[in-house]
């Protein structure tokens, strides 16, 4: 019987364990760099233990077992971003900071609203060690009534030691991310109507060349895009790049 009852709580904890990918895990000039897949445009980075939450979304039912962040980093004001009942419900006693623009940090709730800081588009700042660069994100063309104006939401590009770390954001195929640099690891979206297609990802990434490029911010308004068909269009235009396909979305 207790081998029976053993079992069975072994593979519940494995069921529960096995909801996200394994974190992918890199060396850096500064210490390990660890990145955990959550869903959706949620992930957490372990930066010599420190845990940083990227727009903390989907209950904290998603974030069980993940650790207590340190960082808490959001990209915009729509609610797969800023999802109040997450951020109420995560566990936040070692949160020291939360890093967002201007229009993210005036729907906080107050009490971190009191340890905020606002970082905007073309704006650096550095927190324990990390440097942290606000990137544009936005729609085209732009226009008052876009989903996504210019200037509201930020993508960041994060330097954990000798490695840089793009994050999109809610963007389309902008200037701003082909002309990034030197980036090691890229996250890049990919849903319509709210951002770009495919194609459009692809070849922003063949511009600015990433070594590592995840597909995520992959659900849209009619199912899932295709992101066999991603790693397909960049790898024929550039076979060194490494393009890591990940469930975001559970079944």
């Amino acid at each position: 019987m207790k081998n029976i009852l053993l079992t069975s709580l072994l593979c519940s904890c494995f069921a529960l364990i096995a909801q996200h990918p394994q974190p992918d895990k890199m060396n850096t000039s500064k210490g390990p760099l660890e990145i955990q897949p959550v869903t959706h445009a949620s992930l957490i980075f372990t930066y010599n233990k420190m845990k940083i939450f990227m727009d903390p979304y989907s209950g904290a039912e998603a974030y069980k077992d993940l650790g207590k962040p340190e960082l808490i980093i959001i990209t915009d004001i729509h609610p797969d971003h800023l999802d109040p009942t997450t951020l109420a419900a995560l566990d936040i006693s070692k949160l020291k900071l939360v890093i967002a623009p201007q229009a993210v940090v005036d729907k906080l709730p107050e009490n971190l609203k009191k340890i905020a800081k606002v970082l905007e588009n073309g704006k650096t700042l550095t927190e324990s060690g990390i440097k942290i660069e606000a990137i544009p994100m936005y729609n085209l063309p732009e226009e008052p009534e876009a989903k996504h104006p210019k200037g509201r939401g930020n993508g960041y590009v994060f330097t954990f030691g000798d490695k840089r770390v793009y994050v999109s954001g809610d963007t389309e195929d902008i200037a701003e991310m082909r002309q990034l640099k030197n980036i090691d690891v890229a996250f890049v979206c990919m849903n319509l109507p709210y951002t770009m297609d495919v194609k459009q990802a692809a070849s922003a990434v063949l511009e600015f060349k990433p070594k590592i490029v995840y597909p995520f911010h992959y659900r849209g308004k009619d199912g899932m895009s295709d992101t066999e068909e991603f790693k397909k269009l960049v790898n024929a235009g550039d076979s060194g790049i490494d393009v890591r396909l990940r469930n975001w979305y559970e079944k």
